[in-house]
């Protein structure tokens, strides 16, 4: 190994200290929940019901919500793209995927090409209005295609395949991936699929086209200026988005083979703006720790408080959004070099420097 290597690679952990401990805490977590409950390894490999199973559970549903929140984070937090219409990826995925394995029993592969084909194609649509409209009327423009999306599933015409209002239910999950025999292949999988969507948005918004998107945020009278043509930038941002949250859809049913018409709402939309909120726009792992906060103070709340936790959720949003304007991890990057400036100054103290 050359010196350059090694010092490349000291850097990279360096850098990612923070995301690797995460991966290395999140992948032991259940078999760590497992012993500290009395279990053992054997029981959490092989899929015995217990309170390390039930752990599996909620962060795969927190997996699930981070990758739909990172994808509204590319779009709104680092293009400046409002859309009150994300929820339609999300659907998009979760009723192809529903619609694919149960009716015409297609091949789990086969689903998540048609999928992957499907979010193009709605991306394509939203693009369709880049050139004419922005801001508020972007938004409203997303609200209206995302609503007729909404009352499409919830026709009679097509409740054979989407069951209308009562939701989509009875998918069969693919043996291998089944969350109720293999939930910690499940957990495993969702875990990698979400960690590696963060990287590779990381690595679009350090790229080019991610440094003219964000340009777009700041200002996109400036960006046409120096030449750029905004709309095919916007139109990237918007396609990777849409692949991301269809993808997500996706893991929702296989992991509860029920999909609610609740998804394709405005409500659902509002979500993931809240979890990005909640961990920080625009900070992409703010996405992540959002939808951890978002989930499991949702959880906790739900299961000592029932349905008065609505109002309780309320107003602890409102409160991080008043004190933490920033969210989590940005109002944590703002006072971090502060903080480390308060540390120096007290080991200059304490160690007699002036």
């Amino acid at each position: 190994m050359t010196k350059k290597t090694s010092h490349s690679m000291t850097l990279f952990f360096r850098r990612n200290r923070g995301l690797l401990l995460s991966v290395l805490t999140l992948a032991f977590l259940p078999f760590i929940v497992g012993l500290l409950v009395g279990g053992s390894p054997a029981k959490v490999w092989m899929n015995e019901v217990g309170t390390s199973k039930f752990i599996q559970g909620l962060a795969i549903e927190i997996f699930i919500l981070a990758l739909y929140a990172l994808s509204y984070d590319l779009v709104f937090g680092i293009t400046g793209l409002l859309s009150f219409g994300h929820s339609m990826f999300f659907a998009t995925g979760a009723y192809l995927t529903g619609i694919l394995l149960k009716s015409f029993e297609m091949s789990l592969a086969l689903t998540l090409v048609w999928v992957f084909i499907a979010a193009i194609v709605n991306a394509l649509l939203f693009g369709l209005v880049l050139p004419r409209v922005k801001g508020i009327t972007f938004a409203l423009v997303t609200l209206g295609m995302a609503s007729v999306f909404h009352i499409v599933v919830m026709s009679s015409e097509l409740a054979e395949y989407t069951g209308a209002d009562v939701g989509l239910q009875g998918v069969v999950t693919p043996a291998f991936i089944n969350p109720a025999n293999e939930r910690l292949r499940f957990y495993y999988i969702a875990m990698a699929i979400m960690f590696s969507a963060y990287l590779i948005f990381k690595r679009f918004v350090a790229s080019p086209t991610g440094r003219v998107c964000v340009a777009i945020r700041e200002n996109e009278d400036r960006a046409r200026m120096l030449g750029y043509n905004t709309f095919y930038f916007k139109l990237a941002a918007l396609i990777l988005s849409s692949l991301t949250a269809g993808l997500a859809g996706t893991l929702h049913t296989l992991y509860q083979p029920i999909v609610s018409p609740n998804t394709a709402g405005l409500a659902f939309t509002v979500a993931a703006l809240l979890v990005i909120l909640i961990g920080g726009v625009g900070t992409l792992n703010g996405a992540l720790i959002g939808a951890a906060v978002y989930r499991l103070l949702d959880f906790g709340l739900r299961r000592y408080l029932g349905e008065t936790a609505s109002y309780i959720n309320g107003a602890i949003y409102v409160l991080i959004v008043l004190f933490l304007p920033y969210g989590i991890v940005g109002t944590w990057k703002l006072k971090s070099l502060n903080m480390r400036q308060g540390w120096e100054r007290l080991l200059r103290i304490f160690g007699g420097s002036s």
